[in-house]
């Protein structure tokens, strides 16, 4: 099989080193627009297999190009360049799977079924860790249960020593990371989809040491498509992000401050856009975490069990 692997970054070194090591992958192209990048990744993962090229994900006739001779192609760059890559991986009749994130981007993914069904290829949005992973537990649990009552996702990447000014390091795109925390919220209210705030909500949570108290708060994209799912068999779903207490309050001074917006301001002659200047300085003030770890809890609760006639919740 062959595989191309869309981006050079931190999640793509990732990809690449899962499927170097897949007996069946004969070939995992690399492709990613500043070549930096992929020759740090082909010293790093030193493999006949890793093929590499220099190419801009939103150029999508040269996507398509890349993909064709490919069985399989896995994004690893930002949610926005996911709908044209996800039609590029149509035109060339390659299967497609993204890291996803953003709630409107996976829904115009989805509209291309019809057109991804003609094609004869498969397209998987939302592959990632959340959203991704804890939807396949949450499902697992809700198929444990006669009833469900609520489903709780909590997950964090973090840093195992916080630093100030944010107690975060970066483990990902900053611009993933932004619109996580802009966007609005999908839940599960008595059985009905809600919308909720994003960096509202904030509860506190206990993991074991050396972590210790913690806060969650809501963020978007991380359950996906589970409410739709879910919608009218669950009465409550949510999601929401793990991080060291005090950071929810201090991200939140930031947006209120208007940093996230994308409408351009003048600023001594030049016009600038807002989220482009948080974006810069957080690359360049936050570090690039390489001792970080995943916290993550999902709670399924509700009665019954279809295994094992018990009643209770699964955590």
């Amino acid at each position: 099989m062959k595989f191309l692997v869309i981006g050079a970054g931190m999640q793509a070194r990732a990809v690449a080193f899962d499927l170097v090591r897949q007996k069946d992958v004969d070939e995992v192209r690399v492709c990613d627009v500043d070549a930096g990048r992929l020759s740090s990744l082909k010293r790093w993962r030193r493999s006949g297999k890793v093929r590499t090229f220099k190419a801009d994900a939103g150029d999508r006739g040269r996507m398509a190009e890349l993909m064709k001779p490919c069985d399989v192609a896995v994004s690893c760059v930002p949610y926005f360049y996911n709908l044209g890559l996800a039609r590029a991986a149509v035109a060339a009749r390659t299967h497609f799977c993204d890291l996803g994130g953003n709630n409107d981007v996976v829904n115009d993914e989805l509209a291309l079924s019809g057109q991804a069904k003609k094609a004869g290829v498969t397209l998987v949005p939302d592959c990632g860790l959340a959203p991704g992973m804890v939807s396949i537990l949450a499902a697992d649990g809700f198929s444990r249960l006669a009833r469900t009552d609520s489903i709780k996702i909590r997950v964090g990447g973090l840093p195992r020593k916080p630093e100030p000014p944010l107690n975060y390091a970066l483990v990902f795109s900053a611009n993933g990371l932004i619109n996580e925390y802009v966007e609005p919220c999908l839940v599960l209210r008595n059985g009905r989809l809600a919308w909720r705030e994003p960096l509202a909500d904030v509860e506190e949570l206990t993991f074991p040491k050396p972590f210790g108290e913690l806060e969650a708060f809501n963020t978007s994209g991380g359950s996906s498509t589970l409410p739709y799912t879910y919608r009218g068999r669950v009465k409550s779903l949510d999601y929401k992000t793990i991080r060291y207490p005090g950071h929810c309050a201090k991200v939140r001074l930031l947006f209120d401050l208007g940093l996230t917006d994308m409408k351009p301001v003048e600023v001594d002659g030049a016009r600038i856009i807002p989220r482009h200047l948080l974006i810069e300085r957080l690359e360049a003030v936050l570090p690039w975490e390489k001792d970080d770890v995943v916290l993550l809890r999902v709670i399924v609760e509700g009665k019954g069990s279809r295994d094992r006639g018990i009643e209770g919740s699964r955590d």
